[in-house]
């Protein structure tokens, strides 16, 4: 989900990348799960956020979509969240306690809070969002061992990859409604309804998933 922000208002005016210390660890929120709550659609899931909560989860895309995810147009695409709910609108893979019960596979924009990443060029770096966690003094940390993600360099290229593939059918899709409905039906079948293999390469099936959707005929032309 895009923030047409001027960065300078949200950020500490800093660029980061991945081997760079930044003031973002928070000492394991220590009882506070501010970011878990409140949040509406905001956390947009990819492919790869649906692959490790089915894997870790045992459950279907569909299965996950009828207790913890709902679909929701994002510029203009049809795509997954986290279902926030109950009176504090909290994320359903909240526990009583106040602690997230995916932790290991929490979805990408969770392993990156607060950070955030600017994209420009057609790639992207990272930056502090200073306004929204509550945490003080919180501590600096390398910002790959904050994101907590194996083959950080793949995932960067997936994130990469994913978010310029999609902002290319955003900006289609905003500008005829009947495209942007079978466009969104093609995005969730491709690349979240259809599970990986679980003993595969994800990355490697996601390309091969990406590069079949480029060649078809009216995607990304």
């Amino acid at each position: 989900m895009d923030r047409y922000v001027d960065i300078k208002e949200i950020s500490d005016g800093r660029l980061y990348g991945s081997n760079d210390m930044v003031k973002a660890d928070c000492g394991d929120c220590r009882g506070c799960y501010d970011c878990c709550c409140g949040m509406g659609e905001s956390i947009v899931l990819d492919p790869l956020d649906i692959h490790r909560l089915s894997q870790g989860l045992g459950k279907t895309f569909d299965e996950l979509l009828k207790e913890n995810l709902e679909l929701n147009v994002v510029d203009g695409l049809i795509l997954p969240n986290l279902k926030m709910q109950g009176e504090k609108e909290s994320c359903s893979f909240l526990t009583e306690e106040g602690r997230c019960s995916i932790h290991s596979i929490r979805p990408g924009i969770c392993r990156l809070f607060p950070l955030g990443r600017f994209y420009e060029n057609g790639s992207f770096q990272y930056f502090l969002q200073v306004h929204e966690c509550k945490k003080e003094n919180r501590a600096k940390i390398k910002v790959k061992k904050w994101i907590d993600t194996p083959n950080l360099k793949t995932y960067e290229k997936f994130v990469k990859e994913w978010h310029f593939f999609l902002k290319g059918l955003q900006e289609r899709a905003e500008q005829d409604e009947e495209d942007a409905r079978a466009l969104s039906l093609f995005i969730l079948r491709q690349f979240y309804s259809r599970p990986y293999d679980e003993k595969g390469d994800f990355y490697l099936e996601f390309e091969q998933r990406l590069n079949a959707a480029k060649t078809m005929q009216g995607i990304c032309q």
